[in-house]
């Protein structure tokens, strides 16, 4: 019976392996958003996140060029309802960390301010890198704490993501049967609807039938 060379993959590991080489390829790191930001402005930022869903995110905002003054901006993240998650007056940099209650629309605001008794302010560079989900655990902790090999931590990664990848699917099925229920809905009431305004005008067609019938007949216009 032929041994395995030593350095190659078994038989039945090089597909695992190649698999995994793809998923990490594929899913990549997610790229930090940079704008400019400026004076007296704001700009915000809206994004769908799901419910019990871990969020973390890094700042920097960068003086303007030719400024003599740092950087003046205010950071503010809150849901649809307007609860404030998270809030910073005269931000440079930081960070911010929070975890959803529900499936919501977040959104994080950037306000510039300028200081009092100067003109113009020139743009400012904003960078934001906020990640969600799988993208914002830190593996090398739980690595630490697991004491988990660089491939396993890579599998537990991926295993993460299949999870939260099948979640969406879910998640998107429901919100499909939840638009057939509403069509399904919308229809049966639109049926519904033209039958009582068929019959509406059935029964105003024959009302003025009658009507006009007894009316000729009193004025003997017919027998």
């Amino acid at each position: 019976m032929p041994l395995p060379l030593p350095g190659r993959p078994r038989l039945g590991q090089a597909p695992l392996l190649a698999l995994l080489l793809l998923l990490l390829l594929v899913v990549g790191p997610a790229r930090p958003i940079s704008f400019q930001l400026p004076g007296k402005a704001r700009k915000c930022l809206r994004e769908e996140i799901h419910r019990d869903t871990l969020v973390t995110g890094e700042y920097e905002i960068g003086a303007p060029p030719g400024s003599s003054t740092g950087p003046s901006a205010n950071l503010k993240i809150t849901d649809s309802a307007g609860h404030i998650l998270y809030a910073k007056e005269d931000a440079t940099k930081g960070k911010f960390a929070f975890t959803t209650e529900d499936y919501d629309m977040f959104e994080a605001c950037f306000e510039s301010k300028l200081p009092v008794g100067t003109g113009r302010m020139p743009d400012q560079l904003v960078i934001l890198d906020m990640k969600h989900g799988v993208e914002a655990k830190n593996y090398e902790e739980i690595a630490k704490v697991e004491k988990l090999k660089p491939l396993e931590v890579e599998l537990r990664r991926l295993e993460d993501l299949s999870e939260s990848i099948v979640n969406d699917f879910a998640y998107m099925k429901k919100r499909e049967e939840e638009m057939r229920d509403t069509n399904e809905s919308t229809n049966t009431r639109v049926l519904y609807f033209s039958i009582f305004s068929m019959c509406c005008l059935i029964g105003l067609a024959t009302w003025q039938v009658f009507y006009l019938r007894r009316f000729f007949k009193a004025k003997k216009l017919i027998e």
